[in-house]
């Protein structure tokens, strides 16, 4: 299975918004961000597009800037691995699996569990 790990363990290639391309899909994504609790509001596609981890993008656990901070790539790299914010966001990502149950489709959720809700064994690979 093809992989693109991100740097705190979430798989781009199974993940609806990374694949999303079509106003429409965007648009579904926004709308399923909003639903699960990742959004505040349904947003723009503008905002919602993504093209993967990276430097300019702003992240809910501030692990961007702690990787770029200690000098490595992912998370699993760095020498405090695990650390409190690796334990924080992997706390989070549970509730939020426990939320998805709820709120999405079976599609919705067999498509957030695949991206989403194996990082703790990514981050080990």
């Amino acid at each position: 299975m093809e992989e693109r790990i991100t740097l705190c363990g979430d798989n781009c290639i199974e993940c609806p918004r990374y694949n999303a391309h079509t106003e429409a899909e965007l648009r579904k994504v926004a709308e399923l961000w909003y639903r699960v609790g990742w959004r505040e509001t349904v947003v723009s596609n503008e905002e919602i597009v993504c093209a993967g981890c990276s430097s300019h993008k702003s992240c809910t656990y501030g692990l961007v800037a702690c990787t770029e901070k200690h000098g490595v790539e992912k998370c699993n790299q760095c020498k405090e691995f695990p650390c409190g914010k690796i334990a924080n966001m992997l706390e989070r990502s549970k509730w939020y699996q426990e939320k998805c149950k709820i709120v999405c489709s079976e599609e919705e959720y067999l498509a957030l569990e695949k991206a989403f809700f194996d990082k703790e064994d990514n981050l080990k690979k």
